[in-house]
């Protein structure tokens, strides 16, 4: 078993002590991520749809490091509010076609930095073991 962290300037430094991904054979996993912005690291809005963007645009860049983000199979959301499930799905499919990764969406009383969404993932990336 092989073991490497995946790493780019281009989202938001870990907060805390783990890896932004860390790709095992053929999977890599990707942490949670926020709606931080990379460079201010910052929400980027209270909005919860621009918060659901970037939380798309931040794995896209570490899943870019690693493969694309195509290759997600496996996406958990954290919801503050599940009033918000079907802004989610908007969103999503703008991030992805079918067939869409696989899903699940819980609601959660609270995230790190007042956060109204979380996502973590992960991807199946041929040849990458």
């Amino acid at each position: 078993m092989s073991k490497t962290v995946i790493s780019t300037d281009s989202a938001p430094a870990a907060i805390g002590p783990y890896s932004r991904a860390v790709r095992i054979d053929d999977l890599v996993f990707l942490s949670g991520q926020i709606a931080l912005d990379p460079e201010t690291m910052e929400l980027v809005s209270e909005d919860f749809a621009e918060q659901m963007r970037q939380i798309f645009k931040n794995p896209r860049a570490v899943a870019t490091a690693a493969g694309s983000l195509d290759h997600l199979v496996k996406v958990n959301l954290y919801l503050t509010d599940l009033a918000n499930f079907q802004t989610v799905n908007q969103v999503m499919e703008e991030f992805f076609a079918a067939p869409y990764p696989a899903r699940a969406a819980v609601g959660v009383a609270d995230l790190p930095r007042g956060a109204a969404v979380e996502a973590e993932a992960v991807m199946a990336v041929p040849g990458a073991g």
